[in-house]
């Protein structure tokens, strides 16, 4: 049986109630607490730490309606099965970020906290947080700032309970992914919709140059565009730029794509006729705009799902989602 002390700490933001609740799926997480060990009873939990056996009774209630722990009228309070704590790392808030981290959750058991954060892209922001997690959870989800390479930083954390997710390599061959192909696929989902394309008279791709998006999309929009000699031009921004008649767009951004649409509107111009767009990365609000915009995306409620896994079965996983071009009105 692990060793379990409580310490009430006078000055937290928590409850006592909390605390205690915290402090033991903690000792559970950490393996100081193991399937099968007992806590210490009421009575004696009250004489150690001084909290009030109501307090220590309803801290044990809640630990049992997680199915944390059990008890049984002989013997008290013990682990009932191991509880986790999953850190989760994205790059920022977006409706697709959202479908991926409601189907992770709904895809792990109960007894699995998640603490989601964001770095926005912010390497000092991304350092810190991964520095601040170290040794405080079961597992680490992490969105990499780099698609060609892992920060230092993440080689901090235990490669098996890693998962690098969306973007990121690791060259060392260590550490789990579930990725998404930024060239190659691009480059097939473009060729899927070949016919549509081919009927404006230029393919423009909107990058801008703040974008984290990796620039592999670049190769592949221009050796599509190349191989099909389809008149093509990338630009950095569209603000001063008017929609022209016979132009098709793939936008990286949505608030291109907001321009865009604006645009077409504006200037009584029918999108899937007179304009075509093509958006990157699905969202629900992106199936009933207009007649509906077409995406190239990957499955984030797969990515979801398969992450979950990798979180319960902890097995190595190194797969690369599909990416898929989903046709609708505005090609």
């Amino acid at each position: 049986m692990g060793k379990f002390v409580f310490k009430l700490d006078e000055g937290s933001s928590q409850t006592k109630l909390q605390q205690l609740i915290h402090a033991v799926s903690e000792a559970i997480n950490l393996g100081i607490l193991k399937e099968g060990d007992f806590l210490p009873s009421v009575n004696q939990m009250n004489k150690e730490s001084g909290l009030s056996r109501d307090t220590i009774f309803k801290a044990y209630t809640i630990l049992k309606q997680r199915t944390i722990i059990s008890s049984t009228p002989t013997k008290g309070y013990f682990v009932a099965s191991e509880s986790f704590r999953v850190f989760v790392l994205l790059d920022d808030f977006s409706a697709f970020k959202e479908q991926l981290y409601k189907s992770l959750r709904a895809n792990l058991p109960d007894s699995y906290s998640v603490d989601l954060l964001f770095h926005h892209y912010n390497k000092e922001v991304f350092n810190q947080l991964i520095l601040n997690s170290l040794g405080r959870y079961s597992m680490y989800i992490v969105m990499n700032i780099d698609n060609k390479n892992l920060e230092d930083v993440v080689r901090k954390i235990d490669p098996k309970r890693l998962l690098i997710l969306d973007m990121g390599f690791d060259p060392k061959n260590e550490v789990s992914s579930l990725t998404q192909d930024f060239n190659q696929t691009v480059y097939d989902c473009l060729n899927s919709g070949l016919g549509l394309l081919q009927k404006y008279k230029e393919f423009i791709l909107v990058f801008p140059t703040n974008t984290p998006h990796p620039f592999e999309t670049i190769d592949a929009f221009n050796l599509f565009c190349d191989d099909n000699r389809i008149s093509h031009t990338v630009l950095d921004q569209i603000e001063n730029r008017e929609v022209q008649q016979g132009q098709a767009y793939l936008v990286i951004k949505d608030s291109d794509l907001v321009k865009i649409v604006k645009d077409c509107k504006r200037k009584s111009l029918k999108i899937g006729t007179d304009v075509g767009i093509i958006s990157y990365n699905d969202a629900p609000m992106k199936e009933i705009v207009g007649s509906g915009i077409t995406v190239i995306s990957t499955d984030f409620l797969r990515m979801g799902k398969d992450c979950a896994n990798f979180i319960v079965n902890k097995g190595k996983v190194t797969e690369i989602i599909p990416t898929q071009l989903i046709i609708r009105g505005s090609l």
